[in-house]
């Protein structure tokens, strides 16, 4: 069957990844062309930073396959120690800069760069290599419980000081992936489910911008001028595209109608421009990176390699689906993007990393191993190279065998299994030697 085929996965999660990469530059070309046309004179302001973007992010989608698992699990403490230095230098007046009524921007030479965007990966990578290393011992993975959580509530509290909403739902949705999938007791799951609900509807109704996105959701018909005025036009652009759209390119909403069109919003323009046969497509490359990605997840033999694949799923497949849900109204406005398709340079990066470590899981499944080291395409070697098969836990230790006690007293060891054979073979060549002995005697007295 095509699908039992040895790369079958790493084709198809290579496939989507570059599927859903050019939908979205077309996407941000399509809907940012009139803004940018607007605010520079070119309608690819953009798109080109766009584009760069991704070409980065291409080069550390292939970085990640190609480097060994063993030196990902070796750097994990240090990335998640760089990340925690960021978020705290972010936070500093004159290092941090404000946007969209968050400070978690560095802004350097024009170029903006989001750490908390670098602190998820990380913190990620932590995580699977924390509970990967309790799994290899044999050691209860509950006991990983405290580390785990200092941690990641540590990273939580610094994304909520830069007032980010958004990554911090996205830090807890990792955190739930790596608690579910390193296997914690289901009633641990649910309790820190549970208060990571309530701290988030906290959260959410004390700041001010905050609680007027959960009154516009509670109230849709209210303010369609101020608070529910975007919501309002990204299902009138939903609604103007039919089944088969306008046509690219032909989006109403971009001429200053439906605010970040090219960002959270660009979902909306999709269903304008390609109809719902276009919206319906992405989600169907997202449903396929849910079953590609848990697939991957399952064939991995190495504890980190299964963790990790599982949450980078959970987190890209989960991140779409709030996307999604409030462009069409199902949710409060959260602020989160539609992965690798809207704007937004670090989102891009951290995103093609993110689906990096499911494809690096995918080229160390045992099948693939052995298609690759077994030959496999030219350039399958030329680009991603010979990967090698992830580290074993170490096989657990012989106990030393008992001592017998003996007739003087004393005691001695038991013979080991090789030992006893080697005996034996000796105990039977002594025995075939006894009647050639008699044979010989026999003859000399003749």
């Amino acid at each position: 069957m095509w699908s039992e085929r040895p790369l079958f996965d790493f084709h198809v999660i290579l496939s989507v990844t570059a599927l859903l990469v050019t939908v979205g530059l077309t996407m941000v070309l399509s809907s940012s062309s009139v803004e940018s046309f607007v605010s520079s004179g070119s309608p690819y302001a953009r798109f080109i930073p766009q584009a760069i973007y991704a070409a980065i992010g291409l080069v550390a989608f292939v970085a990640i396959v190609r480097v060994s698992t063993r030196t990902i699990r070796a750097l994990a403490p240090w990335l998640l120690g760089i990340a925690g230095v960021l978020l705290v230098l972010v936070l500093i007046p004159g290092i941090g800069v404000e946007q969209m009524g968050a400070r978690s921007w560095f802004v350097v030479g024009g170029i903006s760069f989001q750490p908390s965007e670098f602190a998820k990966v990380a913190l990620a990578i932590w995580c699977a290599h924390l509970l990967a290393t309790y799994v290899s011992a044999g050691v209860d993975v509950n006991k990983a419980l405290k580390p785990l959580a200092l941690v990641s509530v540590l990273v939580m509290a610094l994304v909520v000081l830069q007032r980010d909403l958004g990554t911090m739902i996205t830090i807890g949705i990792i955190l739930m992936a790596m608690l579910w999938f390193g296997g914690f007791r289901t009633s641990t799951v649910a309790a820190i489910t549970i208060s990571g609900g309530v701290a988030s509807l906290v959260l959410g109704l004390t700041a001010g911008y905050r609680s007027d996105r959960i009154k516009a959701f509670m109230n849709p018909t209210m303010d369609p001028q101020g608070l529910n005025y975007q919501t309002i036009q990204a299902k009138y652009a939903l609604a103007s595209g039919g089944v088969f759209g306008k046509g690219l390119g032909q989006s109403d909403a971009k001429w200053s109608y439906l605010p970040q069109s090219h960002n959270d919003f660009i979902f909306a323009v999709i269903g304008e421009e390609l109809g719902f046969l276009g919206a319906f497509l992405i989600i169907v490359l997202f449903a396929i990176v849910l079953l590609i990605g848990m697939r991957i997840s399952q064939r991995s033999t190495d504890p980190f390699l299964r963790i990790l694949a599982a949450a980078s799923t959970t987190w890209i497949v989960l991140q779409a689906f709030i996307n999604i849900a409030y462009v069409v109204g199902l949710v409060p406005v959260t602020g989160l993007q539609l992965p690798l398709i809207s704007a937004g340079g670090t989102s891009m990066i951290t995103t093609m990393m993110m689906f990096g470590f499911i494809a690096h899981a995918a080229l160390r499944e045992p099948e693939a191993l052995v298609s690759l080291n077994g030959g496999g395409s030219r350039w399958m070697r030329t680009v991603f190279g010979r990967p090698v098969e992830p580290p074993k836990a170490r096989p657990a230790r012989r106990a030393r065998a008992p001592r017998t006690p003996t007739d003087s007293g004393r005691t001695t060891r038991r013979p080991s299994q090789a030992q006893a054979q080697s005996g034996a073979r000796a105990r039977d060549r002594a025995d075939d030697q006894r009647p050639r002995e008699r044979s010989t005697a026999r003859r000399s007295r003749r």
